[in-house]
């Protein structure tokens, strides 16, 4: 590996001086992320998971740090927040909101439309990292040395991350002797394992240690006969009610050595004595019933026993575990110009992308997108949260929940692209999950004619569905709207009927809840939904200079139940159900506020032209039409499209990480390649200031998004911002290239999906398409929109030769069908 990097290196120097770029693969160095120090922050850490258990490891030299984590680690418990006298109120609050007085309406809101406290005690709770691993290294001494501090020197360190193989590493030489340590999450044996070498026998010294900052315990377990023993810690976090046991957990830890003497004791943990080679090999579990967990006694001993077939295993667990991650990783690739900033260590190529061009650095954030996604979620477990997988403490940022005005839906956005449709599973099953919950709040705070179900801004392992504490930003009820339009999407990219007969309920249950509870406002007798916020602005009403946020029918509102009604009348066409329902919802659908463009040329983002509170605000909510939504587009809604582009301007191009991350997508989906771009490298601008060490919005060292703190949406998003330029497909037809940057002149990928049943590899060379690839998954007829530039085009199916001209290539292709198109 070192001397991999030094060749590139100095063809880099070689050709740097001769004024050529050389002709490397960039794709070479962006499976990988690198650096040549331990982590000094945990935001340098390097991520790994299965999409259930997660570490983070450090690569300290004398100590490693490693956090643990178990995406199903919640304290807190499922309760009941109604309040009853939200439905009492809610005449009083239309009323206000219809009279224009939106400050009474809210602060009644204040009173009456909250979550009650459960009566009979729980608490919403909130995500936890499991535990830390702490492993104290002895090294041996081969020189004389002054004073005890007078240590060794390391040389030649490294860590990295391999994307392709989800394996990290650590390596250096100390006292002349090397040292390695790997480490993965087996995704198909479920174990967590960490293998440490030294290149001479004897050389290997360390002590292993579980611990938690709070409720956790160390014990042990004896091995019988020849079998060592097991570390184990365990504990039982707060339910929030008095008498009630919240969720537990257990931690268990094996060694297996060549070599070497080991000990194991609660006190000093896993200890091995001049070893040569060893394995330490973990296992979690936890309470949560939806994870089909049983945690009796017997589940107890299987943890422990798989452990100990697991550590039998570790060499060949290895093999399979990246046969099982490449199943996933290796379905799409990209690559794009090689500058020769993309050898250098990953935290330098970061902050030299402040300074010059480096296309090749997108591609890297795209990969890194995907393996983040498939090593944080995975079918039956849970889909990832605000943290991803990967938390730091036992009080997480925002409560490592789910936030459903944005967050969790950002998560999703590169996933059907990037071809992990399977990854959708987690998502589906938290939605269904919530319906019941959903149902029963619809009822308790908008009164018994209320049908369906709602979910608001954020929810929970613990099915939480109730408007959020302050009415300003947890009075958005549209939560379970947005979450459909992705159960939609998902339908759209797969055209598996069984799937749509499956959620068919949930979109329909949905749009009922709209349906019922939508009123009439005065002005325009336009159908709005009330009370409720765009997400989480403020405004002004008049001249009171008091700012408010409860509103009626802001223009996310109407876009979000727009495309869930559209969906849903779609889905009775398609399963030949439901016609008297579907009529219904199209009348209701004349009835809707149209989009309206503000005096000031921008999209307006409430049914009055309000003056905002914030005109940057983070929050973008009024453009989901454009983005990720299909009701904008500069082909079909020019002048909406234009009135998209002066209200990213207006806002301009700061904000939070996902924020950035959103406007990348935008930029994209106005065919704005360069501006993207540049929105990108915000994205991507170093969250660590290098002489006060705070950190802001942008990307840590280890291409964790920024909000700040760390919060994952803003990775997925970038990773959708790159797919967004690439490849489209949300009007009907494929458009290749519809944003392509300058920088990215030359460059290929393969195997990004498309809606409607299709793969698609493409090759472009001077901005402009060469070559493509379209394979159906399903038989189909699919249009391709004529690439920028491309006057004539040549497509070749099963033989057979035709020439195409004009702005659309209609292409009917049966199952597993490849149609090769040539552009010129």
């Amino acid at each position: 590996m070192k001397t991999l990097f030094a060749f590139f290196l100095l063809l880099v120097t070689c050709n740097s001086v001769m004024g050529t770029i050389p002709a490397i693969p960039a794709d070479v160095h962006n499976h990988q992320l690198y650096y040549t120090a331990p982590a000094t922050i945990w935001e340098e850490t390097l991520p790994l998971g299965n999409g259930r258990l997660g570490m983070m490891p450090d690569g300290g030299v004398d100590r490693e740090h490693i956090v643990l984590n178990e995406i199903s680690l919640w304290s807190g418990m499922e309760a009941d927040y109604g309040n009853p006298d939200a439905s009492r109120s809610l005449p009083a609050i239309q009323q206000l909101l219809f009279e224009g007085k939106n400050k009474e309406a809210q602060e009644l809101m204040y009173s009456s439309f909250v979550p009650k406290k459960p009566e009979s005690g729980g608490t919403y709770g909130n995500y936890q990292m499991l535990a830390d691993l702490n492993i104290d290294f002895s090294f041996p001494h081969r020189r004389k040395t002054t004073s005890e501090n007078d240590a060794a020197p390391v040389t030649d360190y490294r860590r990295w991350l391999d994307l392709r193989d989800a394996v990290a590493y650590t390596s250096f030489t100390k006292e002349g002797i090397d040292y390695q340590r790997e480490y993965f999450t087996s995704r198909d044996k479920d174990v967590m394992i960490i293998h440490l070498t030294a290149s001479r026998r004897r050389a290997l010294s360390f002590s292993a240690q579980l611990s938690r900052p709070k409720q956790g315990a160390v014990s042990m377990l004896p091995g019988i006969g020849k079998e060592e023993g097991t570390l184990l810690l365990e504990g039982t976090l707060d339910s929030g009610k008095p008498g009630r046991e919240g969720m537990k957990y257990r931690v268990a830890m094996r060694l297996i050595s060549k070599g070497g003497k080991q000990n194991i004791s609660a006190e000093r943990g896993i200890t091995l004595t001049q070893g040569r080679e060893a394995w330490l090999v973990l296992s979690a579990t936890t309470s949560y019933a939806a994870s089909g967990t049983d945690f009796s006694g017997n589940r107890y001993k299987e943890v422990c026993d798989s452990l100990l077939n697991a550590a039998t295993q570790h060499v060949q667990i290895k093999e399979s575990h990246i046969a099982s991650h490449r199943t996933f990783y290796d379905r799409v690739s990209l690559t794009l110009p090689f500058t020769e900033d993309d050898v250098l260590p990953t935290n330098e190529r970061i902050t030299r992308f402040t300074e010059r061009e480096s296309p090749a650095l997108a591609a890297l954030y795209y990969n890194y997108g995907r393996y983040l996604f498939i090593s944080s979620t995975r079918p039956g477990s849970l889909p990832p949260n605000l943290q991803g997988l990967w938390a730091n403490g036992v009080e997480t940022p925002w409560n490592g929940d789910y936030h459903t005005n944005i967050n969790i839906q950002m998560n999703h956005w590169p996933l059907e692209q990037a071809g992990l449709s399977e990854l959708y599973q987690p998502l589906t099953a938290l939605i269904e999950r919530l319906i019941p919950s959903g149902e029963e709040t619809a009822r308790t705070f908008y009164g018994t004619h209320a049908q369906g179900w709602v979910l608001h801004m954020m929810t929970n392992i613990w099915n939480y569905t109730a408007p959020g504490e302050h009415p300003s930003w947890g009075a958005t009820n549209t939560g379970g709207a947005w979450l459909c339009a992705h159960l939609w999407e998902h339908y759209q990219y797969t055209q598996d009927i069984e799937f749509l007969k499956r959620i068919y309920p949930v979109l329909k249950g949905a749009s009922e809840f709209f349906y019922s509870t939508m009123v009439r406002e005065p002005k325009h007798g336009w159908l709005v939904t009330a009370p409720t916020s765009s997400p989480e602005n403020a405004f002004f009403v008049g001249n009171d200079p008091t700012p408010v946020s409860v509103c009626m029918g802001p223009t996310m509102d109407v876009q979000l139940l727009t495309e869930l009604y559209t969906n849903v009348i779609e889905a009775t066409s398609i399963l030949e159900c439901d016609a008297d329902y579907a009529a219904k919802l199209r009348e209701a659908l004349d009835k809707f506020p149209p989009m309206q463009i503000s005096k000031g040329g921008y999209l307006q983002e409430w049914l009055e032209d309000y003056k905002e509170q914030d005109v940057h605000h983070r929050h973008v909510s009024h453009l989901y039409g454009l983005h990720p939504g299909n009701l904008i587009s500069p082909d079909a809604t020019p002048e909406l499209a234009n009135a998209c582009r002066e209200t990213l301007n207006r806002r301009g191009d700061g904000g939070t990480g996902w924020s950035r991350a959103w406007k990348v997508n935008f930029w994209a989906r106005l065919g704005d390649g360069d501006r993207a771009w540049t929105l990108f490298k915000s994205l991507l601008y170093p969250a660590v200031d290098p002489q006060t060490k705070r950190h802001g919005s942008g990307t840590f060292p280890n291409l964790f998004c920024s909000h700040p703190p760390f919060q994952i949406d803003g990775n997925y998003g970038g990773t959708a911002g790159v797919g967004e330029m690439l490849l489209q497909s949300h009007e009907g037809f494929i458009h290749l290239l519809p944003a392509l940057p300058k920088s990215w002149h030359t460059g290929n990928f393969h195997g990004m999906k498309a809606r409607g049943g299709i793969s698609v590899d493409l090759e472009w060379k001077d901005g402009k398409a060469v070559k493509a690839i379209l394979t159906a998954t399903i038989p189909g007829i699919f249009h391709v929109k004529m690439p920028e530039g491309v006057i004539r085009a040549k497509a070749i199916i099963d033989g057979q030769s035709n020439n195409y001209t004009g702005k659309t290539i209609s292409l009917s292709l049966p199952e597993k069908g490849e149609c090769v198109l040539s552009f010129e």
